[in-house]
């Protein structure tokens, strides 16, 4: 017999991957180096082969992934700096993809 998932289930099991995604400590690879480049007016993301330009949003995201915040502090950081709401969805939407361009890292 298998157990069927209500949907009360269903939303605490997508709150406590929330909450677990919330309480990770991003940092950016080693291979990666973040700094202001005054050329290109803009962050950018320096590695051996290359450079990564960055858009405003990446960059004021990616400075605060230093390994010592939680994805929560860095969303409470940004709302404060641009005093605005609901920036969660977004931050943890970029941090996936720079996940998976192995440009973060979290356990």
């Amino acid at each position: 017999m298998t157990a069927a998932i209500t949907p009360t289930a269903a939303a605490a099991a997508a709150a406590a991957a929330a909450a677990a995604e919330l309480a990770a400590v991003p940092r950016i690879v080693c291979s990666f180096r973040l700094q202001w480049e005054v050329a290109q007016g803009c962050h950018v993301l320096l590695y051996p082969e290359g450079m990564v330009k960055l858009n405003r949003s990446a960059g004021e995201i990616l400075k605060r992934c230093d390994g010592t915040r939680s994805f929560a502090d860095i969303v409470a950081a940004l709302e404060e700096a641009f005093s605005t709401r609901g920036l969660r969805n977004d931050v943890l939407a970029f941090a996936a993809i720079a996940r998976q361009q192995r440009w973060l890292e979290w356990e």
